[in-house]
């Protein structure tokens, strides 16, 4: 296929269309970075944003593509790219919105620009030389992507073209003005960053609290103007009319549908649910996350956070255009699933826990379910039911501990976790650090509101799922996958491997992908193409040949081929998939998937009708881990003992594979219960093991730096009663 030529005019013959999914497409057109194909693209984009096409969710801006979502109940991949050559060929150049010139304030070198000695001397430079052809020339914004708002700018001067660090930094302050090879461009917000950073800039960027969160779009240009550190400081310091929070509580906190802009007929969609109207990109939610704050109240007090405890819905549409990941639910079936059991509409915010639960009270009554992961959890010493609507009375404790099948749970809430809506979701997005419940994973002594029940709790609770609801996990998971949309990018025999072959789940899994380890899949030339959209359950291989499945906080844009996409009703299989675990893959059809899908959505859309009142709790007995059935709560019954809980216990063992970070006592040290003894890292998170009791430090089987797998043993305690050492953390 030829690039492009002329002016923003397309020529559909020209245009490539590759599936990504069932749910996904990307239009290719052409295969360089120029102007003359962003022009075309940028066009392209405007003009379908304006069709309103019927089922197309999102549009995504790239330098030479477009990656297009839409919706399978309402259309197809065929449809889809038969209404795009349409519209292709009748675009009229004159409609593309003026651009806007944007002057970036900018000072440089110090401590705002650390490396712009190692530039100067790279180019063979003085630092203000450096600087006064930085600040030159007018640069091109070919597109946004990577993290919210951040802007691929075009133009760089040879001469100030860079090589990368050899080892990102961890944090990359917000406002940071970088050169990376022959690119230059600002971090949005504070990330990890590999590019050399010569400055900083006071601008805010990215605002999740907008109407449009960038203030610099696709096609603009951009000239960095230089200041000192007094104009920096002074500007820095301007006091802001509103926060964010502030803002985001005065649009009511609530989800809402928006008609288009008028500068660009552009569309800012809420998540989609199922059997929503489409009208083009403008969906008319029929539920969704729109819960209303009246009638909300304080109701759970955090006591213990977990490993990872976030607040999440469906996830925000319509904002991948600006680099904003459209976070929500990894496992979105299990988190419907679990709202229709407690009343909520499906795209209702609940809580995911990744692993290691939290303990939660509840300050008022409250009717709630775990789905998702199987879970060793208990109220008040009894154990609670999976699958099944549950009453919890004020004051009482809910202890997750941890999931023993499966990777993360879901605590769906009567009434729906009531945090603000940010860009159309009240989804965490953690990389950016908004949304949920102050852009983060919970902490103690957090407090949760939580949105009015649909129904009385007696109507509520006690309501189950058919069995076949309860997933069953296998020990080795088969992923169905639709080949594309870079599957030529590998050879015949790489994508043999990809298919053929068995890969394991590596530590390095988490929100954002998770990474596999397994035979290396060839390329057949370089791993690295021109950045592009990442579609939901993307499998990229980079340079090392190892896959990575993009998740729910995936970026939106990416630099590496994907040699195919998992269907969505498979998503839920990889997000529940722990460290170590096996899974392979099996190519479909966009047909085959897109039926599955349909037949997916259908059952969810029976389930409300199909669900069963449960007479007793019957957590985990069809898979075998409980014998029997365990009769529910009545009043008067004395809560049975936990077997987690034995008193006498004196081993202390990992409860999931993970890397020792610290080790924090000796052999003799005297420790309280809930004293810290190891430091762990699982999935990019540092998470305390802590003593279950009191007593002394028998024996530490492990080192700073030892890898362990799930159960291995990391410290034995022995009985108070024989205690006689050095006394840490407080008394014995």
């Amino acid at each position: 296929m030829r690039a492009l030529r002329g002016t923003p005019d397309l020529k559909p013959g020209g245009m490539r269309f590759l599936s990504a999914g069932e749910r996904g497409l990307v239009v290719e057109l052409g295969y360089e970075v120029s102007l003359e194909i962003n022009a075309q693209v940028r066009a392209l984009a405007f003009v379908l944003a304006a069709a309103r096409i019927p089922g197309l969710v999102e549009v995504v801006p790239t330098y030479r593509s477009l990656g297009l979502e839409y919706d399978p109940l309402t259309t197809s991949f065929d449809e889809v790219e038969q209404r795009v050559r349409e519209v292709a060929a009748r675009i009229d150049p004159e409609i593309l919105p003026v651009l806007k010139l944007i002057r970036v304030p900018t000072v440089y070198g110090g401590i705002y620009g650390p490396d712009l000695p190692f530039v100067a001397q790279h180019a063979g430079l003085s630092e203000a030389e450096v600087i006064r052809l930085h600040t030159q020339p007018t640069y091109h914004v070919y597109m946004i992507g990577f993290t919210p708002g951040y802007t691929y700018l075009g133009g760089l001067p040879e001469r100030l073209h860079t090589p990368r660090l050899d080892s990102p930094r961890l944090k990359v302050p917000k406002g940071s003005v970088g050169i990376g090879g022959s690119q230059t461009g600002i971090y949005p917000v504070e990330s990890p960053g590999g590019w050399r950073i010569i400055g900083r800039t006071y601008l805010t960027l990215f605002d999740p609290s907008g109407e449009i969160p960038t203030p610099i779009q696709p096609g603009d240009t951009v000239q960095f103007v230089p200041i000192t550190e007094t104009e920096y400081l002074a500007a820095s310091r301007e006091p802001r009319l509103e926060s964010r929070e502030q803002r985001a509580e005065s649009r009511g906190r609530r989800a809402e549908s928006r008609e288009p802009r008028a500068e660009t007929g552009e569309p800012s969609a809420g998540r989609r649910a199922p059997g929503a109207e489409s009208v083009g990109t403008n969906e008319i939610d029929q539920g969704g996350t729109r819960l209303s704050s009246l009638g909300s109240q304080d109701l759970i007090e955090v006591l213990r956070p977990g490993l990872l405890t976030t607040v999440q819905d469906r996830g925000r549409v319509g904002y991948q255009k600006f680099g904003v990941p459209v976070s929500g639910a990894v496992d979105e079936i299990a988190l419907r699933v679990g709202n229709i059991l407690v009343g909520n509409p499906q795209g209702a915010a609940a809580l995911e826990i990744t692993a290691l639960g939290p303990e939660l009270r509840f300050l008022a009554d409250a009717v709630v379910a775990l789905t998702g992961a199987e879970v060793e959890a208990d109220l008040d010493g009894r154990s609670v039911p999976w699958y099944q609507s549950f009453r919890i009375r004020a004051g009482q404790a809910l202890d997750v501990r941890t999931c023993t099948r499966g990777l993360r749970a879901y605590l769906a809430v009567a009434g729906g976790i009531d945090v603000p809506v940010l860009l159309g979701s009240r989804s965490t997005c953690l990389v950016a650090g908004f949304g949920g419940f102050h852009g983060r994973g919970l902490a103690p002594s957090d407090v949760l509101r939580v949105g009015a029940p649909s129904a009385p709790a007696a109507n509520l609770s006690g309501r189950e799922v058919p069995g076949e609801w309860r997933p069953r996990r296998e020990s080795r998971a088969t992923v169905r996958v639709v080949l594309g949309p870079q599957d030529d990018a590998f050879t015949e025999e790489g994508r043999r491997t990809f298919l053929e072959s068995v890969y394991r789940v590596s530590p390095h899994a988490d929100r954002m992908g998770c990474r596999l380890d397994g035979p290396a899949i060839a390329h057949r030339a370089s791993a690295d193409i021109i950045s592009d959209w990442i579609p939901p359950g993307g499998v990229q291989i980079p340079g090392d040949g190892k896959p990575i499945v993009l998740l729910a906080d995936r970026q939106t844009t990416g630099g590496y081929p994907k040699i195919a996409t998992v269907i969505g009703p498979d998503i839920p299989l990889v997000a529940q998939s722990r460290p170590g675990d096996a899974l392979r893959f099996r190519a479909v059809s966009v047909k085959e998937a897109q039926a599955i899908a349909l037949e997916i959505e259908a059952a969810l859309e029976d389930l409300p009708a199909r669900l069963l009142i449960a007479e007793r709790w019957t957590y985990g007995a069809e898979l075998g881990e409980v014998p029997g059935e365990i009769p529910m709560a009545t009043a008067g019954d004395v809560p049975r003992a936990v077997p987690s809980r034995v008193k006498e216990a004196a081993a202390v063992s990992s409860p999931l594979p993970a890397l020792v970070v610290k080790v924090l006592g000796s052999p003799g040290d005297v420790i309280v219960a809930g004293q810290p003894l190891v430091v762990l890292m699982a999935m990019k998170k540092e998470h305390s093991v802590v003593a279950p009791r009191a007593g002394r430090i028998a024996e530490v089987r492990v080192r700073e730096g030892d890898t362990v797998a799930a159960g291995d043993l990391l410290v034995t305690i022995e009985p108070a009663a024989k205690a006689g050492g050095r006394v840490r953390g407080g008394e014995a």
